[in-house]
C-alpha cells in the first residue's frame, strides 16, 4: 500500500517551522571518510549465506518519498554511509558495516579495538578494511564499552579465544560485563528475540516502504555471535591503564544504557569515548524488545560526571554509534544538551507523575523544552519521547496505573470478544472502523480493530484493515523503531510469520558462558506446572568442568537450586555445562549427553522426568495477532 493523502500530507509538511540551531551532522558524518568495502558489496558466512549487504540502503537518496518521515530518511541518508573514516591519526572507525561502529587505536605496535560489532564475519570483514588501508598489524587488545551483543559479538573475527587465554591480547570490559552479557540474553531470551525481529526490522524488505534503518544503525547482522570473557576488569572510575603504549582513564557508568557500561577517555590524544551514553538520537530508557528499565536520573548524572572529569581536555568525542564529534565547544553543548535531555525526561515525569497522570497521560503531555528538542541528536530516531516517559513511570510506580478497574483487566483475546460483541459485531466494527481510516484517525483504527483481530484472528477485512492502519502510522514515524514495529506488524497480518534462521536458544557461546546458577534458572523459568504437576524429587548435581554441586529440589511445581550435595537424593548427576544446555533447552534428547559426559547414580527417570517437564523455547509466538 502507498501513502494516503493524510500521511502524504504529514510528512510533506513534518519539518516546516522547525527551528533547529544547526545543521553540523552530515559534515559530521562524512569528515574523515577514507574508503569503503570496495566492488564486493556483500559479506558472507562461510556457507554463502549473506550476512551484510552494503547494497541495501542504495534506495536512501534524493528527496524523501511520501512512505517515509522526512526526518527520518535524512538520519537513514547518514547512517547507510560506510567504510573507514580517520577520527584522529591514531584513532579510526569503521562504521555503516552493522549495528554499531567498530573503532581502532593505533597503538605503539598494534590495533586496539573497541566494540567488534555483532558478528564474526561483518567484524573480520571491518579488520581486513582496517588492515587493506593502515598496515598489517596485530591485534594487541580488545574493549568491550558494555553488555550488549553488538559490542562484544564479533571478538572472535577479531582475535581467537587462544590470543585472550595466553594474555597476549588483553580482553577489557567494566565490572559485571560477562554476567550481564549472558544473563539477558538467557532468562526472557525467547521472547525479547521475537521482539528484537520487529524492533530491528530484521524481517521487512528494504525499500522505501519498508525497513529504513533502526534509527541507532543500518540494521542487525545476522551472522556468528561469539564471545570471550574479559581478562581484566575495569572497576572503578579513575582507574587507569597503559595499554601498548596508549593511556586510558576510566569512568564506570552501571545502570545507564546498559547494567555494566564505562567511557574512557584518552589523555594522549584529547578524545574522549562516551560509548553508548551518548548518541545521535535519544536512546530507549526501556528498550520495545524489552528489558530492565534503565535509569534516566544516572545516565543525565553520568554524562554530567564525565564532561566535569574530561571536559577540559576533551577535543574530540567519539561513541560506539553514530559520528564523531569534534571541537570542544562543539563537544560540550552536545554532551550538557544530551544530558539535558534525560534529566528533562526524567524530572518532568516524575513531576507530572506526582500530579496524578497516568503513563499514557505523561507520555500525551511531556514536551521537550525548544532548547533540547532543536537539536538533531536528541530527536528520537531510536527512543522515542512517549515510550519513554511512560518506562519513567514503570520504574517508580510499576505498570499498575492505580485505577481499580485496571487490577483485573481481561487477557486480549477476552476484551477483544467482549468488545466487539458490545460494538456489533466484527463486521459492524470493522466497517466503522473504515470510516475512521478514510478520517486518517489511524491511531483509533489500530486500537479499535486490533479487538477484531484478537477476537477473531481469521476475520481478513479486519487484518487487512489492521495492516492498513499500521502502515500508515508506520510510514509517518519519526521514530524507526516504531515504523518497524508497525511495518513488520502490518506484513505478518498480510503474510503471516516469516521465520529467520535465529537460534532458538540463543548464541551458543553466550549459552557456553552460562554459569551453573544461570542454566539452574533457565531450567527453572521453563518448568512447566501442568507437566509437573504433583510430582517430588530431589536430585543432587555435580557440574564435572567447574567442581560445582548443587541439590535440585521439585515439589508444587517449583524447581529449587542450592550449593552442595543432598544427604539423600533420587539421583545423583555427574555432568558438564555443556552436557547440561541443549538438555536443559529441550534442543537435544538426552541420548546425545551419553557415552562419558553424563553419568547418573540412582534413579535414571528421576532426571530425564524432570527433563520432560521443561518447555523448550518459542520464538515465533504471535505479536499482532494472539
Amino acid at each position: 500500500m502507498d501513502a494516503t493523502e493524510t500521511t502524504a500530507a504529514r510528512n510533506a509538511g513534518f519539518l516546516k517551522g522547525w527551528a533547529k540551531t544547526g545543521d553540523h551532522e552530515e559534515a559530521f558524518a562524512r569528515r574523515g571518510f577514507t574508503c569503503d568495502w570496495g566492488d564486493d558489496r556483500i559479506v558472507r558466512a562461510r556457507d554463502n549465506r549473506e550476512i551484510w549487504n552494503f547494497r541495501a540502503y542504495d534506495y536512501v537518496d534524493g528527496e524523501a518519498p511520501a512512505t517515509v518521515n522526512p526526518s527520518l530518511w535524512r538520519h537513514a541518508k547518514l547512517l547507510k554511509l560506510s567504510g573507514l573514516f580517520e577520527v584522529h591519526p591514531r584513532i579510526w572507525q569503521v562504521r555503516g558495516f552493522d549495528l554499531s561502529n567498530l573503532t581502532v587505536i593505533l597503538g605503539d605496535t598494534g590495533y586496539i579495538v573497541i566494540d567488534p560489532l555483532i558478528s564474526t564475519e561483518v567484524a573480520a570483514a571491518a579488520m581486513e578494511l582496517v588492515r587493506r588501508r593502515l598496515g598489517d598489524r596485530p591485534v594487541t587488545a580488545v574493549i568491550y564499552t558494555h553488555s550488549h551483543v553488538d559490542h562484544f559479538g564479533g571478538v572472535k573475527g577479531v582475535i581467537s579465544q587462544a590470543d585472550a587465554d595466553s594474555g597476549r591480547v588483553p580482553v577489557i570490559a567494566p565490572a559485571g560485563f560477562l554476567h550481564y552479557a549472558v544473563a539477558e540474553n538467557v532468562i526472557a531470551g525467547p521472547a525479547m528475540l521475537r521482539r528484537s525481529t520487529y524492533m530491528y526490522g530484521s524481517l521487512l524488505p528494504r525499500h522505501a516502504c519498508g525497513q529504513c534503518t533502526t534509527g541507532l544503525g543500518p540494521a542487525v547482522s545476522l551472522g556468528t555471535v561469539s564471545l570471550i570473557a574479559p581478562t581484566l576488569d575495569i572497576t572503578r572510575t579513575g582507574q587507569t591503564l597503559t595499554v601498548d603504549g596508549v593511556e586510558i582513564e576510566f569512568q564506570l557508568t552501571p545502570e545507564t544504557e546498559a547494567p555494566a557500561e564505562m567511557n574512557f577517555f584518552f589523555p594522549q590524544f584529547g578524545a574522549l569515548c562516551l560509548a553508548e551514553n551518548a548518541n545521535g538520537s535519544l536512546h530507549n530508557v526501556l528498550t520495545p524488545r524489552g528489558a530492565l528499565v534503565r535509569d534516566a536520573k544516572a545516565w543525565g548524572d553520568y554524562l554530567t560526571e564525565a564532561w566535569r572529569l574530561f571536559g577540559g581536555r576533551t577535543d574530540i568525542m567519539f561513541t560506539s554509534h553514530f559520528w564523531p564529534r569534534w571541537g570542544r565547544d562543539e563537544i560540550a553543548s552536545f554532551v550538557l544538551k544530551h544530558r539535558d535531555l534525560y534529566r528533562y525526561l526524567h524530572d518532568q515525569s516524575v513531576r507530572l507523575m506526582n500530579q496524578g497522570l497516568v503513563g499514557e497521560e505523561i507520555a500525551e503531555t511531556l514536551e521537550l523544552p525548544p532548547a533540547i528538542a532543536a537539536e538533531w541528536f536528541n530527536r528520537g530516531y531510536y527512543g522515542h519521547l512517549k515510550f519513554n516517559a511512560r518506562a519513567v513511570y514503570q520504574r517508580y510506580l510499576g505498570f499498575f496505573d492505580g485505577n481499580p478497574a485496571h487490577l483485573d483487566k481481561l487477557p486480549p483475546v477476552e476484551a477483544g470478544k467482549r468488545y466487539v460483541a458490545f460494538m456489533g459485531g466484527a463486521d459492524a466494527v470493522v466497517e466503522k472502523a473504515r470510516a475512521c481510516f478514510a478520517a486518517g484517525d489511524y491511531r483509533w483504527t489500530a486500537e479499535v480493530v486490533s479487538h477484531v483481530v484478537f477476537a477473531d484472528p481469521s476475520h481478513k477485512d479486519a487484518r487487512g484493515l489492521l495492516a492498513d492502519a499500521f502502515e500508515q502510522l508506520g510510514f509517518q514515524s519519526e521514530n524507526a523503531v516504531w515504523r518497524n514495529f508497525y511495518l513488520t506488524g502490518a506484513q505478518e497480518l498480510r503474510n503471516g510469520v516469516l521465520a529467520l534462521p535465529l537460534a532458538a536458544g540463543g548464541a551458543p557461546e553466550l549459552m557456553a558462558a552460562m554459569t551453573p546458577e544461570m542454566i539452574l534458572d533457565l531450567m527453572s523459568v521453563r518448568l512447566n506446572p501442568e507437566r509437573a504437576g504433583t510430582h517430588r524429587l530431589t536430585l543432587g548435581l555435580s557440574f564435572t568442568d567447574v567442581g560445582r554441586d548443587f541439590t535440585l529440589t521439585l515439589a508444587n511445581a517449583v524447581l529449587i537450586a542450592e550449593p552442595g550435595l543432598p544427604s539423600a537424593a533420587d539421583a545423583h548427576v555427574r555432568l558438564t555445562r555443556a552436557a547440561l544446555l541443549p538438555l536443559a533447552t529441550r534442543l537435544a534428547p538426552i541420548e546425545q549427553a551419553q557415552g562419558g559426559a553424563l553419568a547418573i547414580d540412582g534413579d535414571a527417570a528421576a532426571f530425564t522426568g524432570l527433563l520432560e517437564m521443561l518447555d523448550p523455547p518459542g520464538t515465533w509466538f504471535g505479536m499482532a495477532e494472539p
